[in-house]
C-alpha cells in the first residue's frame, strides 16, 4: 500500500496495530526523555502513514483501579502541522512536563500512570443556528472546538463521555475552556467546530492498550445511572 505522504492522516486510518504503537511511543518518549534530557529522535522503519501529518493528543492519567483515576496531563495539537509520530512524541513530553495545571512528572510515576493516544480528524464547522449545531454533534464520536476571535477552546470525545454530559452541556463546557460565557454557541458570531478522534490506552499502567469505544462506554455509563 502507497500513502500520501502530504495528505493529514484521519483517524479511521488507523488500525489497533499502529493505535498500540503510537501509545507504546508516547511512553517510550517520556521515558527517554527522563534518562536522556532531550527529546527522543524520530523512530525509524515504521509503517509510512506515520510519517505523514497528523493532529493528535496524548492524555496522562494517574491509575489508582480500575473504576478510579485521575488527570496528570492532556496535550494535543489540533492541526497536523507535523508528522504523526512526531506530534505523538512532542505532545507526550508537553503532557508530561508541561501541562501548566500540574507539576512535571517524576521518574517514580511511571509505573503508576496510564499513557493514551488520540488521533483527531479535519475540523468541520458547525452550523449558526441553535438546532443545527446541536444536531451537528454525536456524543461518543466527536469533539468540539470553540472560537470567537483570539479565544479557542477544546474538548476531546472523550471528555462529554466520562462526565455524562448532554450535547448542549457539551457545547457550553467547550465554551467555559475558550474563557467564554457558557452559552456563547447561541451566538452565530461564535464558531463551533466538530472533530472526530479514534484513542487507544493502557488498560493499566504498563499493560494491555486497547481502543476506546466511546459510544459503547456512554452508553453504559447512561445505563449504569438508570
Amino acid at each position: 500500500m502507497s500513502y500520501d505522504l502530504k495528505k493529514p492522516v484521519d483517524p479511521d486510518e488507523i488500525n489497533d496495530e499502529l493505535g498500540k504503537l503510537l501509545v507504546n511511543i508516547s511512553r517510550q518518549s517520556v521515558e527517554y526523555y527522563f534518562k536522556n534530557k532531550k527529546v527522543m529522535e524520530l523512530p525509524k522503519d515504521l509503517p509510512e502513514i506515520l510519517y505523514r501529518p497528523g493532529a493528535a493528543f496524548t492524555t496522562i492519567e494517574t491509575y489508582y483501579s480500575k473504576e478510579q483515576h485521575s488527570l496528570r496531563g492532556c496535550i494535543g495539537f489540533i492541526e497536523p502541522i507535523k508528522p504523526l509520530i512526531k506530534t505523538v512524541i512532542d505532545v507526550s513530553i508537553e503532557a508530561a512536563f508541561n501541562d501548566p495545571r500540574f507539576e512535571p512528572m517524576n521518574p517514580e510515576e511511571l509505573d503508576t500512570v496510564t499513557f493514551e493516544v488520540s488521533v483527531l480528524s479535519k475540523l468541520e464547522e458547525a452550523p449558526k443556528d441553535k438546532e443545527g449545531r446541536i444536531n451537528f454533534i454525536v456524543i461518543g464520536r466527536d469533539g468540539l472546538v470553540v472560537e470567537r476571535g483570539y479565544y479557542r477552546g477544546l474538548l476531546l470525545p472523550q471528555v462529554p463521555v466520562e462526565n455524562l454530559w448532554d450535547k448542549e452541556t457539551f457545547l457550553s463546557e467547550t465554551c467555559l475552556k475558550a474563557g467564554l460565557w457558557p452559552d456563547c454557541w447561541l451566538d452565530p458570531k461564535t464558531k463551533v467546530y466538530r472533530y472526530r478522534a479514534m484513542a487507544w490506552k493502557e488498560v493499566e499502567p504498563k499493560g494491555n492498550i486497547v481502543r476506546r469505544d466511546l459510544a459503547l462506554e456512554y452508553e453504559s455509563l447512561i445505563n449504569k445511572t438508570r
